[in-house]
């Protein structure tokens, strides 16, 4: 389970935040997740009230925003989504695609106090 260490990892860059930005804790955290990402919001939100105790984030509430999967073709030079089923250009059917978004995972933001 890698959401363990994703969520270990998140609040320790919070905990670096609040040091060097002097706040007392996190009200809020935003975060991108990649459609493609394979992280598991849910497991995050599950984990996140345990592994936050004692530490600038506790009690903070987290919120995801999916980033859609984009991607471009070699062959005809589209870009945009795929279905995922066929992973083949909408436009000409070709399949060399290079995925240029949907594999995030950070902090857009964090509401402080």
């Amino acid at each position: 389970m890698h959401e363990l260490a994703l969520t270990r990892s998140l609040i320790g860059l919070v905990e670096q935040e609040a040091k060097k930005q002097g706040f007392k804790r996190a009200l809020e955290i935003r975060l991108k997740v990649g459609a493609y990402s394979g992280v598991v919001p849910d497991y995050i939100l599950d984990l996140f009230p345990h592994v936050s105790e004692g530490t600038p984030c506790e009690g903070a509430e987290l919120f995801f925003e999916t980033v859609p999967a984009r991607f471009r073709c070699a062959d005809c030079g589209y870009e945009g989504e795929v279905e995922r089923k066929s992973a083949r250009c909408p436009v000409c059917s070709g399949t060399a695609l290079t995925m240029t978004a949907g594999r995030e995972f950070y902090v857009d933001s964090l509401k402080v106090e």
